[in-house]
């Protein structure tokens, strides 16, 4: 089976991506403008308070953000992000985060990223707005 040229773009970026591979993030959906990743929550990844640090789910985010946007084929990079989050996660849990498009343009995407756990509950929302260089990716 030929792979998709998201499929390929993401690929490429995912191998050279040393955070996303630490964090453990696995990808389990790629097409274009839109990307589903998932993680599970480690012991080093919690904070003070024996809770995930807000930082491991703006992570898991902004790689979702990064592959979705990349994923027609031209660079892309995040020039505003902003995260709210809603519940707290502990050690164990697993969490996925789907990356979807709301608006694109020749320089402009806007993607929202929910994360749920593992109950299919919503515990982070994401919107991620980035700029689309003139480069393509070369896969």
């Amino acid at each position: 089976m030929d792979k998709t040229l998201a499929e390929k773009v993401v690929g490429k970026m995912y191998n050279e991506d040393w955070f996303s591979q630490w964090l453990g993030i696995e990808q389990v959906e790629v097409k274009a403008g839109y990307c589903v990743l998932r993680m599970k929550i480690r012991k080093e990844m919690l904070n003070g308070f024996g809770i995930a640090h807000g930082g491991i789910t703006y992570s898991l985010a902004d790689s979702a953000l990064a592959f979705a946007s990349n994923s027609h084929g031209r660079m892309s990079v995040s020039i505003e992000t902003s995260v709210s989050h809603i519940e707290q996660l502990k050690e164990g849990d697993v969490i996925t985060a789907v990356a979807e498009e709301v608006s694109l343009s020749n320089k402009i995407g806007i993607y929202h990223i929910a994360i749920t756990d593992q109950k299919n509950k919503k515990v982070a929302l994401f919107k991620g707005t980035v700029y689309r260089t003139s480069k393509d990716w070369q896969v």
